[in-house]
């Protein structure tokens, strides 16, 4: 018991570090990412120190989502790798210490790890986002910081365009300048003209103060609504000139219970409120809008009416049909006395068409809005619930992966961990942008990257816990070589030491019975079966993986010869095969459809001819080498009969 604690110990040990590691590199990594959304945003703002560093922090906590996975995912690659490139998990393994077992103080660490990522997404994250929110668009309606360039037209000075020849920066002085006032509007835009000048800011930071010297201003005299083409201005010339400017250089903090009230700064009890209250209103919207409908009148009459019962509930109460003296002819109303009259009659229903639809266009719209809303709020419950699932299949993708590929450091687990990672939140977007859409339900949306995610990490942990090989390129190749049909060649090497020499007598004897037997199954099936026989009959299962089997067990004899020639012989064996092409009629379920539906079976039909084929060439091939081998074998010596 002893030597588990000390176990346990050790994988905690070797894992915590690596995952504050990767998680505080995978944050700021994530808050790098949003410097780059907003710098535009930030920069030129003239925003102190501890107000960025306030912005970032909650920034950062915002992010926590983000780079919590992905630690995860990378420290447990990371780990496992470290203890399988170092035959530490093999010497586990070796103890008699399974794979679980090794990662069950990791699995306990991710239940706590996923309950406090719960509460951190339920109490922590709604308070650090509406602050980052409001934060952020207080920055955005600041001012931007008052730095006139030289040789350009500046516009961060509402109303108001600056050109400037060039400036000392020592002094302050402006010279040549060149102002286009539009505070009155563009159409009474003035121009101003001055040698130098000065812009000082007010103590209160909520003006600008101008100082202008040797220059002329011009007017537009313009009245309004007047269309002149020869426009009347004004001319002005000064020596010194005084202007003062509305211009808000302070940071005004915005209050927080806007965005508070946005779903990102709700906790689930107040998200459930809201989508209950909004999904109440919505209800009684469609029945109100639905009743509207009901009873529109259709030609003056309406069809069904709701009347309140004894209990004052409206009840439906449809209105007795009317009798009409004669048909209802429509068109009778483009026989009026006059043109007009009917131009009149025309115009009318036409507006009364368009008033109608565009009241139901704006009743959609609202219905629209407010289930938006509801998807929202959803989608944010939702999420309160996939970080914590998210980080328990992660570690499930990590670690086994990690002890199948038993590479450490940070070089291939990082690769496959950022490879994972985008596959995740490309999927994780996709989910979220149509459950906001509509076009799926919240759920499926916001769990659907979960929902793809969790069966890799049960292969993966199963692949890992039976040692399975998951990554062996021979392993795949082989499979991809019996899906199409390839040929396979046999490989075979001298023995450096046989216990027990090969009996040739017992050799020649079982070639001989593997060539009658690949003889009689050639005999017993026919070359070239016909289209209904090859799907009813095919080639017999049974026969040919008992074939095979005595094949490899005559291979496996022979092969202790001490002849090198034998050996050599021996490679032109082919490989057995059990391919779907030689006994279709072995699925019935497939052949038969396969058989009834030509275009599709005879296509089918021509490649089981073709692997047919090969399958009788492979049969006369063991024939001859059968004969070749038993010739070498009871050759007195075999070297020098192969030589000869």
């Amino acid at each position: 018991m002893l030597d588990v604690k000390r176990l346990y110990w050790f994988v905690l040990k070797s894992f915590v570090p690596l995952f504050c590691m990767t998680f505080f590199i995978c944050l700021f990594i994530v808050l790098m990412q949003f410097l780059w959304r907003y710098i535009d945003e930030l920069v030129g703002k003239g925003l102190t120190i501890d107000l960025i560093g306030e912005l970032f922090f909650y920034a950062a906590l915002s992010m926590v989502p983000m780079a919590l996975p992905l630690a995860i995912l990378l420290a447990s690659l990371m780990t496992f790798g470290n203890l399988g490139e170092h035959f530490e998990l093999t010497a586990m393994k070796a103890s008699g210490v399974s794979l679980l077992k090794v990662m069950s103080p990791l699995i306990v660490l991710m239940g706590i790890i996923a309950v406090g990522a719960f509460f951190f997404q339920n109490n922590v994250l709604p308070i650090a986002q509406t602050k980052m929110y409001t934060l952020l668009f207080s920055v955005r309606q600041k001012s931007p910081e008052l730095e006139i360039p030289e040789g350009v037209f500046y516009d961060q000075i509402p109303g108001y365009n600056f050109f400037v020849d060039h400036k000392d920066r020592l002094s302050g002085t402006l010279y040549e300048i060149m102002i286009y006032d539009m505070s009155k509007g563009f159409d009474n835009a003035g121009i101003i003209l001055a040698d130098s000048g000065k812009l000082v800011m007010t103590e209160d930071k909520s003006h600008l103060f101008l100082k202008l010297w040797e220059g002329e201003s011009f007017d537009n005299l313009k009245e309004a609504g007047s269309s002149m083409k020869n426009v009347p201005y004004r001319r002005e010339s000064f020596y010194d000139k005084s202007i003062l400017l509305e211009f808000d250089a302070n940071f005004n903090r915005l209050d927080e219970d806007g965005m508070r009230n946005q779903y990102v700064g709700k906790n689930i009890t107040e998200l459930q409120a809201t989508i209950d209250s909004v999904g109440r209103m919505v209800d009684s919207m469609g029945v109100s809008y639905s009743r509207t409908i009901m009873e529109a009148p259709r030609m003056g009459v309406s069809s069904v009416n709701y009347r309140p019962d004894e209990s004052g509930r409206l009840v439906e109460a449809p209105v007795p049909d009317v009798a009409l003296s004669k048909p209802l002819n429509v068109d009778s109303l483009l026989t009026g006395p006059n043109s007009a009259a009917r131009v009149n009659y025309v115009s009318q229903a036409l507006n009364k068409a368009k008033n109608m639809k565009q009241e139901y266009e704006f009743r959609s719209l609202v219905m629209k809005e407010e289930l938006k809303t509801i998807r929202r709020h959803d989608i944010e419950l939702q999420k309160k619930f996939t970080l914590s699932f998210a980080c328990i299949i992660f570690f499930f993708i990590g670690a086994p992966l990690g002890a199948i590929i038993r590479k450490g450091g940070i070089g291939m687990p990082l690769v496959i961990s950022v490879i994972l990672f985008i596959f995740y939140y490309i999927i994780d977007n996709t989910g979220y942008k149509m459950a906001g859409d509509g076009r799926i339900l919240v759920w499926e949306g916001i769990w659907l990257s979960s929902a793809i995610l969790l069966p890799l990490g049960i292969f993966f942990t199963y692949k890992a816990v039976n040692d399975s090989a998951v990554f062996n390129k021979d392993a795949y190749l082989n499979f991809f070589r019996r899906l199409i049909g390839s040929n396979m060649a046999r490989h075979l090497k001298m023995k450096e030491v046989v216990l027990v020499d090969v009996d040739v007598r017992k050799a020649t004897g079982m070639l001989s019975s593997l060539s009658e037997s690949a003889g009689n199954y050639l005999k017993e099936n026919p070359k070239r079966p016909s289209y209904i026989a090859y799907w009813m009959k095919g080639y017999p299962r049974a026969p040919l993986r008992a074939l095979s089997e005595q094949l490899e067990e005559t291979v496996a004899y022979i092969s202790d010869s001490r002849s090198k020639l034998v050996i050599n012989k021996l490679m032109d064996f082919p490989i057995l095969r059990s391919l779907w092409f030689y006994h279709p009629s072995n699925y019935k379920w497939a052949s038969w459809p396969a058989m009834v539906v030509f275009p599709i079976g005879l296509p089918v039909y021509f490649i089981g001819l073709r692997q047919l084929s090969i399958l009788r060439h492979e049969l006369e091939t063991i024939r001859s080498v059968s004969a070749q081998l038993t010739e070498l074998l009871e050759s007195p010596d075999p070297e020098q009969t192969a030589t000869a």
